[in-house]
């Protein structure tokens, strides 16, 4: 802000102790043994895929605010943060010029077109990667890498993710979902420290609590809206579960079998806490991630597509306006105590 500038707003007034640049490298640091765990599961393509999400990002957020003649923030590392989190919700098999694309989505489109950091509606990376779930659904999840085969697992090629041995046909997300895997023949201890196929950054439950834990206890992010959502898929699965079986040890095990699978908790502590596209109010952010665990559960159980995360999270990204609406408090009127009162 120059001498000349004066910016004015509404009360009520407050002031944080850290300022974008701050939060944006806290988010980073949180995000760095996600990526580690990501190369060391999946190999060199996974960093291959890290590193080019993330210069598409930052490179297509500079490019076009010097387009459009606005002030180049890269500087604030949000279009870092955007770039890190894309490239870990994309399988590491996934084309380069793929997560381009889908880069140049997020950052362009999701992003700048809605008027930059904090204006815009729908959570940029997953705006892209739902642009290359609906334009290329077969490599998005049609096939990915086993992390328990090292099949040319640290080759530079691209053609060595074509061998056979090292790619699985489905996610246990539609095992799941057909019937395949229950929670009887589930390796839980295995999905938690992370050896599975999955996306990049999705596979590690360990890593991620961790995360989580850092972030809140650092206070970057709320943990209304993490919580509501995993809450409302655990109570979803459970009952729907002792529906079907009858049983309350296996509808607890299908439960736990729900939170370690797909990217559930990279989205609960990484998206649905994103400043931009969540509510501002602590009502709002309960309500916010209820209806993202609700749908997720929804879709995950009577949806065409085995995981609903990204859809979930999209759909109450839109609803966002609404529950800031309702739920914020107007300053200068107090509650009414008694209603005789008001009309003497």
């Amino acid at each position: 802000m120059s001498d000349n500038e004066i910016y004015l707003s509404s009360s009520p007034h407050f002031k944080l102790g850290m300022n974008t640049q701050m939060i944006m490298l806290t988010v980073l640091l949180a995000l760095l043994p996600v990526c580690i765990a990501g190369v060391v599961t999946f190999g060199i393509r996974a960093l291959l895929v890290i590193l080019v999400s993330i210069l598409t990002c930052v490179g297509s957020e500079w490019l076009f605010q010097v387009i459009t003649k606005q002030k180049v923030t890269i500087n604030n590392l949000s279009a870092a943060v955007t770039g890190v989190i894309f490239a870990l919700i994309l399988p590491s098999t996934i084309p380069l010029w793929m997560v381009v694309l889908g880069g140049v989505v997020a950052i362009v489109i999701a992003k700048g077109l809605f008027g930059g950091i904090g204006s815009n509606v729908f959570n940029p990376a997953l705006t892209g990667r739902g642009v290359l779930v609906i334009s290329f659904a077969s490599v998005m999840g049609a096939s990915w890498f086993n992390p328990l085969s090292d099949a040319n697992k640290w080759n530079f090629a691209e053609s060595s993710i074509k061998n056979l041995d090292a790619i699985t046909s489905a996610t246990v997300l539609s095992k799941i979902k057909s019937g395949e895997v229950t929670s009887s023949a589930f390796d839980f201890m295995q999905y938690f420290f992370g050896n599975r196929a999955g996306c990049i950054g999705e596979t590690s439950i360990l890593i991620i609590l961790i995360s989580f834990l850092f972030l809140t206890l650092a206070r970057v992010i709320d943990w209304r809206a993490p919580l509501a959502m995993l809450l409302t898929v655990a109570l979803g699965t459970f009952i729907s579960s002792l529906i079907a079986t009858r049983d309350i040890l296996i509808s607890l095990s299908d439960v736990l079998m729900a939170l370690f699978t797909g990217g559930l908790l990279f989205g609960a502590t990484f998206m649905v806490t994103d400043y931009a596209t969540a509510p501002v109010t602590k009502p709002g952010r309960l309500i916010f991630g209820f209806g993202c665990g609700l749908i997720t559960f929804l879709i995950r159980r009577f949806g065409g597509y085995p995981e609903g995360v990204m859809f979930s999270i999209l759909i109450m990204n839109a609803v966002v306006p609404f529950l800031n609406k309702v739920t914020s408090r107007k300053y200068g009127y107090g509650k009414v105590k008694n209603l005789k009162e008001v009309t003497k």
